[in-house]
């Protein structure tokens, strides 16, 4: 007796290509943060203009992905990285820093990064309410909050850095979940090295707020 359940086609095809999508997603996710452990190995001795010119080049590659998406799928992949490895470099001298003060905090700023990215990502991927109505919000409050900082360099505010790192985290937390439901909803395969850019800076910047709190933290004892 047949127990298989026909589904039409076009489900069936939906279906594959958004498991392929997700796949290839997260496969392009851990290349990039692999050649960002690289390039971070190879800029641990890289000064603050060094580091200021890579930030400069890896967003240059960034942008080059915007157009070559929908050009060449083989350029896209080759810009991403090139992100990766160039965005590696530029954060070097800030992780040569903290593992210098506190190697504990990197190693800590990490597993709460895994388990921040697992919750709000598995949250914005099994959300069926859409999302994107909130993305704009998160956008705008993401601009906001670089003023923020503009400002904290200029005028000190008691536990400026703390809010700052706090306020990061509540962005990110949304901006997680839109990108992982954008991930759900997607089937343009030719989409994946830009979303898993994307999905990568969200990774990074968790990182970098977990590690300005728990190294602060550790560093004002």
């Amino acid at each position: 007796m047949d127990d298989s359940i026909a589904y039409p086609s076009g489900v069936i095809t939906t279906r594959d290509q958004s498991h392929t999508l997700f796949a290839q997603t997260m496969a392009f996710v851990a290349g990039t943060a692999g050649l960002f452990a690289l390039g971070a190995y190879l800029g641990r001795d890289l000064t603050g203009g060094g580091a200021i010119i890579a930030y400069i080049a890896s967003f240059a590659a960034l942008i080059g992905m915007q157009f070559s998406a929908r050009r060449s799928r083989e350029l896209t992949i080759g810009l991403l990285a090139v992100f990766g490895l160039l965005i590696g470099l530029a954060v070097a001298p800030t992780l040569s820093f903290y593992a210098g003060q506190d190697p504990q905090a990197l190693w800590q700023s990490g597993g709460a990064t895994a388990l921040f990215i697992a919750g709000f990502g598995a949250a914005g991927y099994a959300t069926r309410r859409d999302l994107s109505v909130l993305a704009r919000y998160a956008f705008w409050a993401l601009v906001a909050l670089i003023g923020f900082g503009i400002v904290l360099i200029f005028v000190s505010i008691p536990n400026g850095a703390l809010i700052y790192a706090v306020l990061g985290l509540v962005i990110f937390a949304v901006l997680t979940m839109v990108d992982f439901q954008r991930l759900r909803r997607n089937t343009d395969l030719n989409s994946a090295p830009l979303i898993a850019a994307s999905i990568f800076l969200d990774i990074l910047n968790v990182f970098l707020f977990f590690l300005s709190i728990l190294g602060g933290r550790s560093n004002s004892r």
